[in-house]
């Protein structure tokens, strides 16, 4: 568990990280450098999910590098599913990171969303249910890794 507290919001006590794969964690369906250290890196404090539409049909694979096990979703409505993954493990307890259009709902539902600009870019939608923006992946690992940091952007 990290727990982080935020002046102007009070205590809050992650225990999920949930990921967005496509666009987040891989580019074209390939798992991005660092990616996989910077997860086994936290595995001890959070629990990690990742949540996947498998646009490029490789998500298995990206399971085994991760040695995790996405959860599928399915067709239609992904935005709605993916909001309603986080607050079934209790959205007050979540770190979401997602960037496109359908993460923004599991942004917005969680007790920090964090958006990540990738090189598929960062739909609006996102950027604005967003509580923090950071200019990668790796950034928003970092956070998590120094909480402080989200403690110093989140204060009000």
């Amino acid at each position: 568990m990290i727990e982080l507290n935020i002046p102007g919001h009070g205590t809050i006590q992650i225990e999920h990280l949930v990921c967005d794969v496509n666009g987040t964690l891989a580019h074209d369906g390939k798992l991005l450098e660092g990616v996989a250290r910077a997860l086994g890196s936290l595995r001890d404090r959070v629990k990690i999910h990742l949540v996947t539409a498998d646009t490029h049909g490789r998500q298995a694979l990206i399971d085994q590098q991760l040695n995790l096990q996405a959860t599928r979703l399915r067709p239609g409505s992904e935005a709605e599913q993916k909001s309603e993954y986080v607050r079934s493990l209790g959205a007050e307890h979540v770190v979401a990171i997602g960037q496109g259009a359908n993460d923004a709902e599991m942004l917005r539902a969680a007790a920090i969303g964090i958006a990540v600009l990738s090189r598929e870019g960062l739909a609006t939608a996102a950027l604005t249910a967003a509580d923090m923006v950071v200019p990668d992946i790796q950034a928003a690992l970092d956070l998590l890794e120094k909480p402080l940091r989200i403690v110093a952007t989140l204060r009000k």
